[in-house]
C-alpha cells in the first residue's frame, strides 16, 4: 500500500539540548555538534526546537546549523519551531507549527517570506487528532507530524499512551498528498511498520541521538 520505503524515508529529527550533560554552554556546543553529524548523514530535516532560550541564542544556533549546511553542500533543511522571525533573520529554510489557535497560518508565514524576498518556506506542523490533520491540509503546510504514534515514556511521570498504527493509517489517508511523518514512540525498529501504513517518514527527538550513539 505505501509507496515509502526504508530508502525514501525522510527522517526529521528534533533537538533537545536538555538530553545532553553539562554545563548551558556545554548543552548547547552538544547540540551543535549532534546537529552536524545529522547534516553528514543526510539527514532531511533538522528542526530547532530550544524555545526557553531567548531569540537572540535560538539564532545564534539556527546561524550554526545553517553554515555547516552550507559549507558541506547539504540536503538537510533547518526548520525553527514556533518562531518565523527568528527563521527570516536567520535565512532558515522554514517554521515548525504547533495545531495552536495561537500560531501564526501558513499562509500568514507565506507571506512574510515573500514581502521579505525570501525563498517559500517549508512548513510542518504537529497534529494530534484527525480533525487537527484536515485543517492542516486546509491550510496548506507541507508535511504533518502525527503523534504519539506508540507509547511515549516519560522519566518522571506516566507514559503517553500511544494512537496506535490504524489512527496513523488514517492521518495519512485524510492527508494526501500532504506527507505525513511519524512521531512519538519511534524507533529505528518500528520505523518499516510506519511506513507500511503510509508515513512518509520518521521524526523524533531522542530517536536520532540514540541511533548515532548505538553506532
Amino acid at each position: 500500500m505505501a509507496p515509502y520505503t526504508g530508502l525514501t524515508m525522510i527522517r526529521y529529527a528534533i533537538t533537545s539540548r536538555a538530553l545532553y550533560p553539562g554545563s548551558e554552554q556545554k548543552k548547547q556546543a552538544a547540540l551543535i555538534a549532534e546537529s552536524s553529524r545529522w547534516i553528514a548523514e543526510g539527514i532531511n530535516f533538522i528542526q530547532l526546537r530550544e524555545k526557553d532560550l531567548p531569540a537572540a541564542e535560538q539564532a545564534h544556533l539556527a546561524r550554526k546549523i545553517l553554515r555547516t549546511i552550507a559549507f558541506s553542500s547539504s540536503p538537510t533543511k533547518l526548520l525553527i519551531n514556533s518562531r518565523p522571525d527568528i527563521a527570516l533573520a536567520t535565512g532558515a529554510h522554514g517554521v515548525h507549527l504547533t495545531s495552536s489557535p495561537d500560531e501564526l497560518t501558513p499562509a500568514q508565514i507565506r507571506t512574510l517570506y515573500a514581502v521579505a524576498d525570501q525563498e517559500p518556506p517549508f512548513i510542518t506542523i504537529s497534529c494530534h487528532t484527525l480533525a487537527e490533520v484536515q485543517l492542516a491540509c486546509q491550510n496548506m503546510v507541507d508535511a504533518i507530524l502525527f503523534s504519539p504514534v506508540f507509547e511515549k515514556p516519560l522519566p518522571d511521570s506516566r507514559p503517553i499512551p500511544g494512537q496506535g498504527l490504524n489512527q496513523l493509517q488514517a492521518a495519512c489517508s485524510i492527508a494526501s498528498p500532504t506527507p505525513v511523518y511519524a512521531l512519538g514512540g519511534v524507533t529505528l525498529q518500528n520505523a518499516s511498520s510506519c511506513l507500511a501504513v503510509g508515513a512518509a517518514g520518521i521524526a523524533g527527538i531522542r530517536l536520532f541521538q540514540f541511533a548515532a550513539a548505538a553506532k
